[in-house]
């Protein structure tokens, strides 16, 4: 009996070709379109997946590759594990990484539970990143294209979870996925993918989003104030900046500024030099550890954000899935929201959320 895999199709390249190379494989593959964050409803315009074109483009695949296809509702789902956090990060002065909460709690929750009644006991996606048995447990990996490499936002993934799931994309680039795709003469070949929140409306402004969905709990106009206090502008309200943004600050200085610190308790934005901005310690929670732990310091590579390199820092792990992150030299704008995310090489030792950052 061939091996049945539910394959997640956004109507992107990469899933498309992720479900082409498991049916070349054998495997019986089923591909899923998940109906999730579009917030049209609430005239914010069509968000960048889940629209009726993404489902009929992945029906197209499917109907290429021979395979079948389904859609599953799941909009309860991710407004209550995504876009509600989003809201209520923002809200808080932190800066939200939605795309991590929607891997371990839509994707690799709801939709693995999902497969699992469809007969299937692997749940595959299109990410570049890589899972391997290693004796009696599974290491998650980055993926070989490191400009594609998605592990930081499957951090929080548990080990029952990557025992159950596949990126067949792992070990190629995003080049050689666009080559086979024009080889397999699948109709989203050329497709052009987006790198933003795919929930937020195209023209890209999550604002419009928490003034939509959060409108009587935002702020007004507040002031732009250095780490003393000092008034050096007015702002929009708070929500409307994120802890290391440079440009747009409405503050008139010779200094190249940046945010430090978002105050919703006086609704006011503190910015400082590139010096103030740096940080060498970080408190976080929820840490997902996947290596084995240890009572002592760990020596790691830590990411703070999903574009930045990581760092050289000592991880310390904590009671109640806390730990303390010390970095060698300072890093630039760690932001509570965000994961530190914790690597030995390529392989993926665990991550949690940044609380607070000194």
């Amino acid at each position: 009996m061939k091996t049945r895999v539910v394959v997640a199709m956004s109507g992107g390249v990469d899933s498309a070709v992720a479900a082409a190379l498991l049916a070349r494989e054998g495997c019986d593959v089923v591909g899923v379109t998940l109906r999730l964050g579009d917030l049209s409803a609430n005239g914010l315009g069509v968000s960048r997946c889940c629209s009726q074109e993404d489902v009929e483009m992945a029906r197209a695949v499917c109907l290429r590759l021979g395979i079948a296809h389904d859609v599953l509702e799941m909009g309860a789902a991710f407004r209550r594990a995504v876009i509600e956090p989003f809201v209520e990060s923002y809200l808080a002065g932190e800066t939200p990484l939605p795309c991590a909460h929607c891997n371990a709690f839509v994707k690799f929750g709801e939709l693995l539970e999902a497969a699992f009644r469809m007969g299937a006991e692997t749940l595959a996606t299109g990410h570049y990143a890589r899972v391997a048995r290693e004796g009696n447990s599974f290491v998650l990996r980055r993926g070989l294209d490191r400009d594609k490499d998605q592990s930081y936002f499957l951090f929080a993934l548990e080990p029952w979870q990557l025992e159950h799931v596949r990126f067949p994309l792992g070990g190629l680039t995003k080049a050689e996925v666009r080559a086979l795709a024009a080889e397999l003469g699948l109709p989203n070949a050329s497709k052009e993918e987006s790198q933003e929140v795919c929930f937020v409306p195209p023209d890209g402004s999550y604002v419009r989003v928490l003034e939509t969905l959060a409108a009587e709990r935002l702020p007004g106009d507040g002031e732009v104030v250095d780490r003393d206090g000092r008034v050096l502008g007015r702002h929009g309200g708070y929500h409307r900046f994120t802890v290391g943004q440079r440009r747009g600050l409405g503050v008139a200085d010779g200094r190249r500024l940046y945010v430090l610190e978002l105050q919703p308790g006086s609704n006011r934005v503190v910015v400082g030099t590139q010096v103030e901005a740096s940080r060498r310690r970080l408190l976080l929670r929820e840490v997902n550890w996947l290596a084995p732990r240890t009572t002592g310091a760990v020596e790691a590579e830590v990411q703070v954000r999903s574009r930045n390199q990581p760092a050289c820092a000592t991880v310390r792990l904590g009671e109640n899935g806390t730990a303390e992150v010390e970095f060698a030299e300072p890093v630039l704008s760690p932001a509570p929201g965000q994961a530190a995310v914790c690597y030995d090489g390529d392989r993926l030792l665990g991550g949690g959320w940044i609380v607070s950052c000194a």
